[in-house]
């Protein structure tokens, strides 16, 4: 089942995957709020959680996985894969490989960073602090 959380908002859309994501979760929850965030933004920041009572995909769900993968590889300004499993991590090196955006692999303890990292509050964090922090 995939559900979309409520820190989805503008072109960031933060989903949860449980149990066994089908066919129907992309033709009918994550394919129209794609359609809708790229047609209203030039590029999609992307954060799902898999999690632990994550079993699987169907085989079609793969499939539109994949289409979905090849079609819009270069449609994603940063992607935030959370998940303690092993698979999540190689699944991360392997989107890198094929994705135009950034592409991040972070464990269910460090969701708070993975929400911080897809908002870009990190980015700018060198050229905010002071040169003189404590006023010498």
């Amino acid at each position: 089942m995939l559900y979309v959380l409520p820190e989805t908002t503008g072109d960031i859309i933060v989903l949860q995957a449980n149990g066994t994501l089908t066919t129907a979760d992309y033709t009918e929850t994550f394919l129209p709020l794609f359609d809708h965030v790229k047609n209203t933004h030039p590029e999609v920041r992307l954060l799902i959680t898999f999690a632990p009572d994550f079993e699987g995909f169907e085989a079609g769900a793969l499939w539109e996985d994949m289409k979905f993968g090849t079609q819009h590889a270069s449609d994603f300004h940063r992607v935030a894969i959370v998940g303690d499993a092993k698979w999540t991590d190689w699944m991360s090196k392997v989107a890198d490989l094929l994705m135009k955006g950034e592409i991040r692999h972070y464990r269910m303890t460090q969701l708070l960073e993975a929400l911080r990292w897809i908002n870009d509050e990190d980015e700018d964090d060198e050229e905010n602090e002071p040169l003189y922090p404590f006023g010498g």
